[in-house]
């Protein structure tokens, strides 16, 4: 980098610090920023600014938002009394992108690591029982991811909920539409056989 103008060498470096760039990847798009024609350059700045000034969390379900409450929770044609918890809303983006769920969701930020610190506290589990204690949700779909710590969340809230007058369920998880099984991992074979269900 000690050929580069401090310029490049600063974007370079702010780039690096971007998840899954490496030094490499952020000299290469330096480059290219530095080569393209100013207007895309300034509209890549303006894009940045725009997000950081406008883009919040949502106040209702913590999903990203430009106004106070995200255009899921103001919409009333969706059905509220369903609520899809989910780690993050990129994972939120995923199921609405499946055009199947109407309800709304809660985004926790997060899922619970011990081992990293991250507790009850540090991710929106609070803000969803008094949404549940609010008394309007009659189902909780709890669709975090299927690592460890997305199954530990999952069973967390599924303890932290029973007794509740509301059905709690999980997502499904197993076999991919189109899988061959001898492709399938085992752990994911073994979910598809533990989530069988009837036809």
């Amino acid at each position: 980098m000690q050929y580069y103008p401090m310029p490049v060498v600063r974007l370079i470096r702010a780039l690096s610090r971007l998840p899954s760039i490496g030094e490499k990847t952020a000299a290469r798009l330096a480059l290219h920023i530095l080569r393209a024609p100013r207007q895309e350059a300034e509209e890549l700045a303006l894009a940045i600014r725009e997000l950081k000034d406008k883009v919040r969390l949502c106040s209702v379900c913590f999903a990203l938002s430009e106004k106070d409450v995200c255009r899921i929770c103001s919409d009333p044609a969706r059905d509220a009394s369903v609520l899809c918890v989910v780690e993050q809303p990129a994972d939120m983006t995923s199921i609405e992108k499946s055009g199947v769920f109407r309800g709304h969701y809660h985004v926790l930020q997060g899922v619970l690591s011990p081992m990293d610190g991250i507790g009850p506290d540090a991710i929106r589990i609070r803000e969803l029982l008094q949404r549940v204690d609010r008394g309007a949700i009659r189902e909780i779909i709890l669709a975090t991811g299927t690592s460890v710590e997305g199954e530990a969340t999952a069973a967390y809230l599924a303890q932290r909920l029973a007794g509740l007058p509301l059905r709690v369920t999980r997502i499904a998880s197993g076999v991919p539409m189109g899988g061959d099984l001898k492709y399938v991992d085992q752990v994911t074979l073994g979910k598809a056989l533990e989530t069988r269900h009837d036809l």
